[in-house]
């Protein structure tokens, strides 16, 4: 099974939410995921990234690979190196 870090959206219409999710590759983006990992609220100034990087670390260590905007927001709240090194294995 594929495993993907990336974001599903919540909130109304023109006031996104977004929550940081660990889902398999094939579920639908707002569908079923496995575990919540964090939030990301691009409405705040500044806005707001809230994650629990030891659950991403244990993901990211498992072989879940994040999307291109997930890893920019790894990479804001200090975990840009550590996403290479577990891609690598």
């Amino acid at each position: 099974m594929a495993v993907k870090i990336r974001l599903a959206r919540f909130g109304s219409k023109k006031k996104p939410f977004y929550r940081i999710i660990v889902t398999d590759a094939r579920a639908p983006r707002d569908g079923r995921f496995i575990e919540k990992i964090g939030t990301y609220d691009p409405k705040q100034d500044p806005p707001s990234i809230h994650v629990d990087k030891e659950r991403v670390m244990k993901w990211l260590l498992e072989g879940a690979r994040p999307t291109p905007t997930v890893v920019q927001l790894l990479k804001r709240v200090g975990i840009n190196a550590i996403t290479k090194e577990a891609m690598q294995g």
